[in-house]
């Protein structure tokens, strides 16, 4: 079965044809750099995330481009309020999104290009579509022409006089039509500015993604992906300027896009109280759990985020990593004297039968969802064999190999799961609380032998005690 995916621009699933036999070439839009990145956006980077694992997996040779707007109205206007130079705000932000990106287990892109850092090409683009009649300069600002553009809408699939008459647009007199879009925006006192041809000023958002994607994959690369909030306007001015600049040559072959996540079954929302950053998500589960929730619904379905969602995929996740685990001690025993080895080509099969599933549903679509069936289908075979003979087999070691390959498509490590990681360190905090009491009730009756003991054996073992006046503080060591 060939890899087939849904094309947003067809709104049908295609056969994959890349436009360079074995290479894909690829683009994501990334963050606008002014907070953490929210759980909605973290989504989408998962989503593509596991797209470009799983197109490395069927052995494609992957370049990913993915983009951070460090210079946007959202980030000026941030810096602003907390009186930091704007530039300086991103900068702080894309560290923060690295964090954020480790956590979630997504890989960096090949490629990360800053706005900031394509002032030039974005020029020269806008500079081509004056020269091609699609735009124009008003006193400093250069605005792109939505109506002299032959195919604007095919992405949304809507007419330009439906977008206009459903669109919140800014009223400016000086717009040809009430639609078109900012190539340029006149430098502002106190705001980032670059030179160029039409007086300072900074580019608009939409043209920074044609800039980077035609820059570093060139035109006609393979996939362009992105949430489904992209579609319009962002995506479909992307296509308008970036074909119009190319004066007709394709822009993208593939369009990607994944549904929006609510929460608590609303639309995530400032006004509401329900708007959520992955970073604050991860205070309370690791990110191996966001991702596996995230991962478990097909990308093109609605997703909602509460809490109990959540702790259903972390009891699925450590139901996988259980059955790791187990397989591993059993394959650390040797078979006893006496007991005849349990010979099992239904569990080679299992794990044979697995991997198809797995690619079949990955090729549909990148069906994850489905992709997880085969996974926990594995390890319920495996589990009923170590039932029956909890020790060392070949069968049971490739059964174990496949459950950890195919899950690490998906970017998950069962053999080292994060979360158990996680569970250790609350466990030893609670330790640490109760020693840390008997120490206290110890000291208060005087007892400064066994509070003295309690100090030294700690310290033996690598954990220091400071005494404060707000009480015993303790620090691992090395």
């Amino acid at each position: 079965m060939s890899l087939k995916l849904f094309n947003t621009m067809s709104r049908q699933k295609e056969e994959f044809k890349p436009r360079e036999t074995g290479k894909v070439a690829m683009y994501t839009c990334g963050p606008t750099v002014y907070n953490y990145v929210h759980v909605g956006n973290g989504r989408m980077l998962v989503v593509f995330d596991m797209v470009r694992r799983y197109l490395i997996y069927k052995g494609y040779d992957v370049t990913f481009v993915q983009n951070f707007t460090d210079i946007d109205d959202k980030i000026i206007k941030r810096g602003l309020e907390e009186g930091v130079d704007p530039l300086a705000l991103s900068r702080k932000y894309i560290e923060e999104y690295f964090q954020d990106a480790q956590a979630l287990k997504i890989l960096p892109a090949t490629i990360h290009p800053k706005a900031t850092e394509n002032i030039p090409e974005m020029i020269e683009i806008i500079r081509g579509l004056i020269s091609n009649g699609l735009a124009y300069e008003v006193e400093g600002d250069v605005y792109f022409a939505v109506d002299k553009s032959l195919h604007y809408g095919q992405l949304s699939g809507r007419s330009l006089e439906d977008m206009q008459a459903g669109a919140r647009v800014d009223v400016d007199e000086r717009k040809k039509h009430p639609m078109d879009f900012a190539l340029w925006k006149k430098a502002k006192p106190g705001e980032p500015s670059w030179e160029s041809p039409w007086g300072n000023g900074r580019p608009g958002w939409h043209i920074e993604c044609s800039a980077m994607s035609l820059k570093y994959l060139g035109a006609g690369f393979d996939i362009h992906g992105g949430g489904g909030d992209l579609v319009f306007p962002h995506h479909e001015n992307e296509i308008a300027q970036s074909e119009g600049y190319l004066q007709g040559k394709p822009f993208a072959h593939y369009w990607m896009h994944n549904a929006f996540l609510t929460i608590n079954q609303q639309k995530m929302s400032k006004s509401l109280g329900n708007f959520f950053t992955v970073r604050e998500i991860l205070e309370y589960f690791p990110g191996e759990v966001i991702r596996f929730y995230l991962l478990g619904t097909h990308y093109r379905n609605p997703l909602d985020f509460d809490d109990e969602n959540l702790r259903m995929a972390q009891k699925g996740l450590e139901r996988l990593q259980t059955s790791i685990r187990l397989a591993g001690e059993a394959l650390a025993r040797t078979n006893p004297d006496g007991l005849k080895p349990k010979e099992n080509e239904e569990l080679l099969q299992a794990a044979e039968t697995a991997r198809q599933e797995f690619i079949a549903a990955m090729d549909d679509d990148f069906n994850s969802a489905l992709a997880y069936a085969s996974l926990f289908e594995l390890a319920k075979n495996m589990n009923a064999y170590l039932q029956d003979y909890p020790y060392a087999s070949p069968e049971l070691a490739k059964a174990r190999e496949t459950l950890l390959e195919l899950a690490g498509v998906l970017g998950f490590d069962l053999e080292h799961p994060e979360s158990q990681e996680r569970a250790k360190d609350e466990k030893l905090a609670q330790v640490m609380e109760v020693l840390l009491a008997v120490r206290v009730k110890a000291r208060q009756k005087k007892d400064w032998e066994m509070a003295d003991f309690i100090r030294d054996q700690l310290k033996e073992i690598g954990i220091a005690l400071e005494d404060t006046p707000q009480g015993a503080r303790w620090t691992i060591k090395g």
